[in-house]
């Protein structure tokens, strides 16, 4: 409910929203995943892109945040999403990083419960639809979707 109640003043507020999210891929091959406090599942990590910031500016504040991941080369964007759950208008930027160092997340927190690297073919079970969708493209090499 908060969720929906922030979205909708979001969309009469500033209309079009972007965001981020990481495919986070260690050296062996796992694919790093978080549960948030407020929505249920595990999720890429990522968050919105702040006025005046880039998108991957944006992506290695989250990261760093959220996961005490720190972005140490260059990353791949997979794909701009069409993002239709909550607002129908929000966009989601879709990076592959696989230059990175990890540091300890501070975990649990009042935003992220746990992070975890997980082999892409042992996911959790309450891993989302769309978070496996953009696993399975990066890993087949396939193009991203024009829709989350």
């Amino acid at each position: 409910m908060f969720t929906r109640v922030v979205h909708g003043w979001r969309r009469l507020a500033h209309g079009i929203t972007l965001g981020v999210r990481a495919v986070v891929v260690d050296e062996a091959g796992r694919v790093l995943l978080l549960r948030h406090s407020y929505v249920a599942g595990w999720h890429l990590p990522g968050g919105g892109v702040d006025v005046g910031e880039t998108a991957e500016e944006a992506l290695a504040r989250e990261l760093l945040e959220e996961t005490a991941v720190t972005i140490a080369g260059p990353v791949r964007l997979h794909g701009l999403l069409l993002n239709t759950n909550l607002a129908g208008r929000d966009h989601v930027a879709v990076y592959v990083v696989e230059h990175f160092v990890a540091g300890t997340p501070q975990v649990p927190n009042r935003e992220i419960v746990e992070v975890g690297f997980f082999p892409p073919d042992a996911l959790p079970e309450a891993t989302t639809g769309a978070t496996r969708r953009r696993i399975a493209e990066v890993r087949a090499g396939d193009p991203a979707s024009s829709h989350w």
